[in-house]
């Protein structure tokens, strides 16, 4: 039986041009990259050896944070800054991000600001080299990017006016269940846009026409997930709690791995050393 040993960083994905074609997985570990669509309905044992290493310094920690950092890294990090999650909070152009040659090569780039169906219409941002990877990180069946902004504050600014009207959360446990309804993803960029048209005009009054455009003629992606079952219950596995994950390998989408025992969010433990064995 094949077994693979390594630290865990969030798994790789692409979707492939022909349409109705399931997102292809790999699971990573430190530089080795494993397929995973094959292993569907096999059994897969993931062990957590107890060592977890900063997925940025590579220091040994007890306990990881903000998904695979030590506590220092954490702390001194722009990556792991509340802006990151609240991106409208963005302070590279106060001068005072942690890292801000950082920012200025993550920061000040081009976002899209998106639509996508996960759980439930949701509204989103991303960088343009993050399409679709963070719509199929987050388990969307369909999404579609409707502004492109300059920066990320900027895109945070316009999710905020968004917000207001459509939800910018996933909510993990119906997007695993599989029971999402598609929708009109173009209607549904047109009313949205139409309900924030006021507070996006007043943004690009300040950063300018081209700061903030409109996508109108954006097309919408489909995305589907290798999983040949969904399970009727969710129960959610955790290396702290339980060192030993085993199970049937029924699926995978977003970043969980779908096993008949349970599921598993594998970027929750970045770091984490694990052997796995699959068959």
């Amino acid at each position: 039986m094949p077994e693979y040993k390594g630290a865990l960083r969030k798994m790789h994905v692409e979707l492939p041009e022909q349409p109705d074609a399931s997102v292809q997985y790999s699971l990573a570990l430190d530089n080795e990259s494993v397929p995973l669509n094959e292993a569907l309905g096999q059994p897969i044992s993931l062990s957590y050896t107890g060592q977890i290493n900063c997925v940025h310094c590579n220091r040994k920690t007890k306990k990881s944070f903000s998904q695979g950092y030590c506590y220092p890294c954490f702390r001194k990090l722009a990556r792991c800054d509340q802006c990151i999650v609240s991106p409208e909070k963005c302070h590279y152009h106060l001068g005072t991000c942690r890292e801000p040659v950082w920012g200025e090569e993550f920061c000040m780039q081009d976002h899209y600001v998106y639509l996508a169906n996960s759980s439930g219409l949701k509204v989103g941002i991303t960088r343009g080299t993050q399409i679709p990877t963070r719509w199929i990180d987050q388990g969307a069946v369909q999404a579609i990017p409707i502004y492109r902004v300059q920066t990320r504050r900027q895109a945070g600014l316009v999710e905020m006016a968004l917000k207001a009207h459509v939800a910018d959360k996933t909510n993990w446990r119906t997007m695993l269940k599989g029971s999402i309804d598609l929708v009109d993803m173009q209607r549904c960029a047109v009313e949205m846009c139409g309900l924030a048209e006021a507070d996006v005009a007043l943004m690009q009054q300040e950063f300018g026409l081209q700061a903030i455009m409109r996508l109108s003629d954006a097309k919408d992606v489909k995305i589907n997930y290798p999983v040949q079952h969904y399970p009727e219950k969710i129960i959610s596995h955790n290396f702290d709690k339980e060192p030993l994950v085993t199970g049937v390998l029924n699926g995978i989408k977003g970043q969980y791995l779908l096993l008949d025992s349970g599921v598993i969010n594998l970027r929750k433990f970045g770091g984490y050393h694990i052997t796995v064995v699959v068959g």
